[in-house]
């Protein structure tokens, strides 16, 4: 098996739910920054899970804790980075810069996780050749020759599902292997391009029924 594979595999080998959570641990843990050290028990406790979960989560950083005391916050916190990739920025291009694309292109929040969403690209004459918060907005037909010429690995979706596969398969030609997509349609690749389908009507829609039951409960 080549590294190739053998990357892809290990990744394959690290649950979801483990990546979802260890975010949560981080945002946490800079909460209680004056505190030394924390236990998995502590954690676990005041997030509502279980001890044995966080702890396993915690372990595929490879950070070793100290027995009867726990971990160093400082020490886990970076340990959590380090594994995620925070500490190395990650550049991307944004596509479709309607009212959700521009409010991604100014959410700051994304630099502290490594990602820098250099500009964003469009079909509309009158976003083309501005600004939006800071970032340099492009026609979409320089998509491609930029994503070659800056090495761009990540793209970010924000597209009608009308023309968003077609925009993906676009990118992944020119070089994007992770793909972000906001856009009201579930995108399709090659296996090994990275894809993150966010459905936000399906999360739209556990809320209502969850709201829903709630009421009827009451």
């Amino acid at each position: 098996m080549n590294v190739g594979n053998l990357v892809k595999e290990s990744l394959k080998a690290i649950p979801e739910p483990t990546l979802r959570r260890l975010p949560i641990y981080h945002q946490y843990l800079k909460k209680i920054d004056k505190e030394d050290f924390i236990s998995c028990t502590t954690i676990a406790n005041d997030l509502c899970l279980e001890a044995i979960q966080v702890r396993k989560d915690i372990s595929l950083t490879g950070i070793v804790g100290k027995p009867q005391v726990g971990y160093s916050v400082k020490q886990l916190m970076s340990a959590i980075e380090d594994f995620l990739g925070w500490n190395n920025v990650m550049d991307a291009f944004l596509v479709g810069v309607g009212s959700l694309g521009s409010a991604i292109l100014g959410y700051k929040g994304f630099e502290k996780y490594g990602l820098n969403i250099l500009a964003g690209f469009d079909v509309d004459d009158s976003k083309v050749g501005t600004e939006i918060h800071r970032k340099k907005i492009y026609h979409i037909e320089k998509l491609p020759s930029l994503i070659k010429r800056m090495k761009i690995k990540i793209g970010i979706l924000t597209l009608p599902a009308s023309c968003a596969q077609e925009i993906a398969n676009t990118m992944v030609e020119a070089g994007i292997k992770a793909l972000w997509n906001f856009s009201p349609i579930k995108i399709t690749t090659r296996e090994e391009i990275i894809v993150l389908n966010e459905n936000l009507a399906a999360s739209l829609a556990v809320l209502s029924k969850k709201l829903q039951e709630q009421q009827n409960r009451n």
